[in-house]
């Protein structure tokens, strides 16, 4: 009987966990990189080790089919929702400086210096976009997924 007490007692901890992980993202705000709609907490897709929530059933498949097109909203996202944050400056790779930080779209985003965050200040819409959370920028960003 104890045994089984604590198995019970183990399985709902697990599930009361996984539950209080989940809730630890805030998708107040959050729009679908495929849509630009609000996102659902039940549509996801796994990106760069993390969730990239997504607004209806039939998003994750586009966003699948092409995740290159969608790839800066989708890093946009995992920065905005807390999952994620840069180690380095996306545009030199250099170490970051805490006074040169920028926020863009709910994300916060530090750079080295106040030229390069000068430089993603003046660029506006999916262009900011693709310049700070694109590709390339991820890489010389290092940012990294948290594990919660």
């Amino acid at each position: 009987m104890k045994r089984t007490t604590s198995l019970l007692a183990l399985v709902a901890s697990c599930f009361v966990l996984t539950g209080l992980a989940a809730a630890a993202v805030k998708l107040d705000g959050i729009k679908c990189p495929v849509s630009d709609k609000a996102v659902k907490e039940d549509q996801s897709v796994d990106h760069n080790g993390g969730k990239v929530y997504l607004c209806c059933g039939g998003c994750p498949d586009a966003f699948k089919k092409d995740v290159k097109k969608y790839t800066p909203k989708a890093n946009h996202q995992l920065v905005a929702t807390a999952q994620a944050k840069n180690s380095k400056c996306p545009f030199s790779g250099g170490d970051l400086n805490d006074e040169a930080e920028l926020t863009i779209g709910g994300a916060k985003v530090k750079f080295c210096c106040n030229n390069c965050k000068g430089k993603a200040e003046k660029a506006k819409g999916d262009e900011q976009l693709s310049l700070v959370f694109g590709e390339d920028a991820w890489k010389k960003g290092d940012f990294k997924v948290s594990k919660k």
